[in-house]
């Protein structure tokens, strides 16, 4: 079902939200962007930086204190060889996360047309209740100040118009569902980070800057960058650890499979080359053969975690040293990352 989205990614991509060039980056930064000392540009944080939010980051994730073992205990090392056989297998663990819903496909496809029919879309969307939600917010969150508020489907999709809803369908395709009958890591885990996919996501698209860097394409591989991390969690549901999981060494094992797994499952669901080497790119230290999209992704996640980070009282955004070496886009794209419920609505 996903080869939709595969053909999707070529037609014309909605205009990024942000650019990669520091002109109309800083011009778009609110007054209350943080600080940062004076860095000589670079394109990216330093291995030091993204060590530090990193490690700040996974011990928010599986809410460890700072006092964690950091060695593997077995029920660790149990989910990383179960890991470790699913990925030497050749399979993707695709099977494992959720699949999109049948009226997805529907909707995706009639959107391809340019001469899409708005009544016909209206009442496909009108049969999911968790899409009927979701666009109505984003066409309120859009509108004009003073305007009647939207209530209605259709009035909702003249407001978002075609690339506002693709963006959008797609993003409600891949969220994880943490019901009653998923186990503790995933109804724990999974929230948190589809918040952080959301962040990663628009910050990708709000610095793609083409035609180095599609806006859809960075928005897709932000969002699926970790969809391999959801595999593991079911994994971890079924080990039936009797002790709670998420040591820094585990966690740093976990992240390395989990990645191939992503690149398989973004492989096996057909997304772009680009979209599979940017994931890819990930596993290794920054060089000179890293694709734009690489790197964008690498300083997208970076600045979403640090904006989950900061947004849970667990990093002080004024302090300037996190900004340390980026670029202003990067530092104004931070800043217009905004509160949760805006990101969530901007999708």
């Amino acid at each position: 079902m996903i080869h939709w989205l595969k053909r999707l990614l070529s037609t014309p991509a909605a205009a990024p939200l942000g650019s990669g060039h520091t002109g109309a980056a800083q011009s778009a930064a609110p007054a209350a962007a943080p600080h940062r000392a004076a860095a000589p540009a670079a394109d990216g944080p330093s291995f030091e930086q993204k060590q530090r939010v990193e490690s700040a980051y996974y011990r928010w994730l599986f809410a460890t204190p700072d006092t964690a073992s950091h060695g593997i205990s077995p029920d660790e090392s149990r989910v990383l060889d179960s890991l470790s056989i699913l990925v030497e297998s050749g399979q993707s663990g695709a099977a494992l996360v959720r699949r999109m819903p049948g009226l997805i496909p529907q909707v995706l496809q009639s959107l391809r047309s340019e001469s899409f029919s708005g009544a016909e879309i209206a009442r496909k969307i009108s049969a999911d209740m968790v899409l009927v939600a979701a666009v109505i917010r984003l066409a309120n969150n859009t509108r004009q100040s003073g305007a009647t508020r939207i209530t209605s489907v259709e009035h909702a999709i003249i407001v978002i118009g075609q690339n506002g809803l693709r963006q959008l369908i797609t993003a409600v395709a891949l969220w994880p569902i943490a019901d009653l009958k998923s186990g503790p890591y995933t109804r724990q885990l999974a929230p948190r980070l589809w918040e952080q996919a959301e962040c990663c996501g628009l910050a990708s698209r709000m610095m793609a800057a083409p035609p180095e860097t599609v806006p859809m394409e960075a928005f897709l591989a932000g969002l699926i960058q970790y969809v391999g991390l959801l595999v593991s969690l079911r994994i971890m549901d079924q080990a039936g650890a009797t002790e709670k999981m998420g040591s820094p060494l585990f966690c740093l094992n976990l992240l390395r499979l989990a990645r191939r797994l992503s690149c398989r499952i973004a492989q096996d669901w057909d997304f772009s080359p680009s979209v599979m080497r940017a994931i890819e790119e990930q596993q290794r230290r920054r060089s000179d053969t890293t694709s734009a999209g690489g790197v964008l992704l690498g300083l997208a996640d970076y600045l979403s975690k640090t904006k989950i980070l900061a947004d849970h009282g667990l990093l002080d955004e004024t302090d300037s040293s996190l900004f340390d070496g980026l670029a202003p886009a990067a530092v104004a794209c931070y800043a217009n990352l905004g509160p949760a419920d805006d990101r969530a609505a901007a999708l």
